[in-house]
């Protein structure tokens, strides 16, 4: 753990927060600050506000947050609750633990397929998968991270995939995003031209090809239950370090996911994948419809071992799996 947090905090931009005021949350008067608070939030949430983003919430009593977040879940159990929060794995993990509906995670800096695969087999395969709901970044109001400067349409694809199969809960810091605005300011993680310091225009009728990209994942989304939950997933063996494959799938088994995505913003990238036959109940030889839910072309594959190729043009299958 200790190693990921240094990576993480060298890649993390240095922030000073000149503009807020420090407020001493345990004060003799608290109570009187924490209902005030607490009134706050029951008002926007009867003006029909029910998603939270909360900025640093590491900065404020562990105990304040139990206690607001009970008392708002105790009239609106709707309302969602996201811990916008980068900092050390136990106090991430404690927000999560004190009632944060969803977490800000470290995916935002999470590249390669080692990386990916160790980072999600943590969030999903130990005690984590019991009370922290991952939410991926590719991007975030403050974050521009090194891989999306100066890349074009394939790396914000490739990123926008995985945060969008890996994990049931995403966001993204659009249009900059979607317009792929990826100027920074000269070695650090910060937009060059931050919406934090001016008043930008947008034309929100433009469309481009990742605009296209986004809304075809998301209807893809909606309409398979594989990937509206992050914890069933298994990683597929495919000899190719540029190509990270997994398998999805439903509690009810009733919906099979199988997704094939190239790390390589740059050049092509082949290789022989592995489908978990056991997991999908099948043996060798059994027929499986491939519906590749992106472009509607159809494989039939039958082996256990089955070639793939991905372009940069478009760096990724989601295979709806048919038996």
């Amino acid at each position: 753990m200790a190693t990921r947090w240094h990576r993480t905090i060298r890649r993390k931009p240095s922030k000073k927060y000149q503009d807020i005021l420090p407020i001493y949350w345990e004060s003799e008067d608290y109570k009187a600050l924490w209902n005030e608070c607490l009134d706050i939030l029951l008002h926007w949430i009867d003006c029909g506000i029910e998603i939270f983003r909360v900025d640093n919430p590491h900065t404020k009593p562990f105990y304040f947050w139990n206690w607001i977040i009970t008392k708002v879940k105790e009239k609106h159990p709707n309302v969602i609750f996201l811990a916008e929060a980068f900092t050390a794995p136990k106090v991430m993990q404690q927000l999560a633990k004190q009632g944060y509906t969803q977490s800000y995670t470290y995916f935002t800096w999470r590249n390669t397929k080692h990386e990916l695969i160790e980072y999600v087999e943590e969030l999903t395969k130990t005690e984590l998968r019991e009370y922290m709901q991952p939410n991926f970044w590719p991007n975030t109001p403050d974050i521009n991270p090194f891989p999306l400067q100066g890349t074009g349409e394939s790396k914000h694809m490739q990123r926008y995939v995985l945060a969008a199969t890996l994990s049931s809960s995403i966001g993204i810091y659009g249009p900059v995003f979607e317009y792929m605005l990826s100027d920074s300011l000269l070695g650090k993680e910060e937009y060059l031209n931050s919406e934090k310091f001016q008043i930008a225009h947008y034309n929100w009728d433009v469309k481009n090809k990742l605009t296209t990209v986004i809304a075809k994942i998301n209807y893809i989304r909606h309409n398979n239950e594989a990937l509206q939950q992050t914890n069933n997933i298994k990683f597929c063996y495919v000899e190719n370090d540029n190509l990270i494959a997994f398998y999805k799938w439903n509690n009810a088994k009733t919906n099979h996911i199988f997704v094939v995505i190239s790390l390589d913003a740059h050049n092509s990238q082949q290789g022989t994948v592995q489908l978990p036959l056991h997991e999908l109940g099948v043996h060798a030889g059994h027929h499986l419809e491939m519906h590749d839910l992106i472009t509607d072309n159809r494989y039939n594959w039958q082996n256990e071992w089955n070639f793939v190729e991905l372009h940069p043009t478009l760096p990724f299958h989601i295979f709806k799996i048919n038996k």
